[in-house]
C-alpha cells in the first residue's frame, strides 16, 4: 500500500512538473514571438530616424530608439538562456568585425556622449559562439559607454600562454569596492546612484550566465571615480574542443 502511494505520488508530481514545463515554454514562445513582431515596426522607425533633417531631434530620438533595441535585445536573450547549451555554434570568430559592429550599433549614443574607441586587437580570433559572445561584448560595450563621459574606450585582445584575453576598459564612474563582488547578481544596481532609473540591473547578470557555457572566465577591475575594465579569458582550445566533442 505504501509502495503504490509512494508511486502515484511521484507520478502526480512528474505529471505537475511537465504541465508547468510545458506551460513555460508556451510563455516563453509568446514573448520571443512578441519581440520578433516588435522588431518590425523598430526597424520602420529606424529608416525614418535617419531620414530626418533635423540633427538635434534626429540624434535625440535616436538614443531613445536604441534604448528600446537594447532592452528588447535582453530580454530576448534572456528566454533564450534557459537553452543555451543547445543554442551554441562553436567556431573560430574574427574579433575585428564582430566588435566593429557592436560599437557602430552604439554610433549615436557615443556621438551625443563624446566618447571615442582605441582598439588594439593582437589576437585576432577566438573559438566561441559568434551570437553569444556578440550579446557578451554588447553588455560590456552599454555598459562602459552608460557610464562614461567624453573619453576614449579602450578595447585590446592579447594572447598569454595558451589563453586568448580580451579587455574592455572605461575611464567613466566605476565602481565602489562594497558593489564589486555583486555586480553579477541579479537585478543589482550601483548602491552609489539610487536615481538611476535607466539601469535594470540585468546586463552584467545575463554576460555572466552567457559566459558560463562557453567557459569564458571574466575578471573585473575598478577604481571608484577613474573607471573600470572587465576582462574576458577565453579557454585554451583543445579545452573547449574537448568539451563540445562530448
Amino acid at each position: 500500500m505504501i509502495e503504490r502511494s509512494i508511486t502515484g505520488q511521484t507520478e502526480h508530481l512528474k505529471q505537475t512538473a511537465d504541465r508547468h514545463r510545458l506551460a513555460l515554454e508556451n510563455e516563453k514562445d509568446e514573448l520571443m514571438a512578441w519581440i520578433h513582431e516588435v522588431k518590425t515596426p523598430l526597424t520602420a522607425m529606424h529608416l525614418i530616424i535617419d531620414r530626418m533633417e533635423d540633427q538635434a531631434l534626429k540624434s535625440q530620438l535616436s538614443y531613445e530608439w536604441l534604448r528600446i533595441h537594447l532592452l528588447l535585445d535582453q530580454q530576448l536573450h534572456q528566454k533564450r538562456m534557459s537553452f543555451i547549451e543547445n543554442d551554441l555554434s562553436v567556431e573560430f570568430i574574427q574579433l575585428q568585425p564582430l566588435i566593429f559592429k557592436e560599437i557602430k550599433d552604439l554610433q549615436s549614443w557615443c556621438i551625443q556622449k563624446g566618447i571615442g574607441f582605441d582598439i588594439q586587437l593582437e589576437a585576432e580570433e577566438v573559438l566561441s559562439d559568434a551570437k553569444w559572445l556578440a550579446f557578451i561584448i554588447r553588455q560590456l560595450l552599454t555598459n562602459a559607454v552608460k557610464y562614461s563621459e567624453a573619453s576614449e574606450i579602450e578595447i585590446k585582445s592579447f594572447q598569454k600562454g595558451e589563453r586568448t584575453h580580451l579587455e574592455v576598459k572605461d575611464f567613466g564612474r566605476g565602481i565602489d569596492q562594497k558593489d564589486v563582488p555583486r555586480i553579477f547578481d541579479k537585478g543589482f544596481t550601483s548602491t552609489t546612484d539610487h536615481h538611476d532609473q535607466a539601469s535594470t540591473g540585468m546586463g552584467l547578470y545575463l554576460t555572466k550566465k552567457a559566459a558560463a557555457p562557453l567557459l569564458i572566465h571574466i575578471d573585473v577591475h575598478s577604481e571608484f571615480g577613474a573607471g573600470t575594465v572587465f576582462t574576458l579569458t577565453f579557454p585554451k582550445r583543445n579545452q573547449f574542443e574537448r568539451v563540445i566533442s562530448v
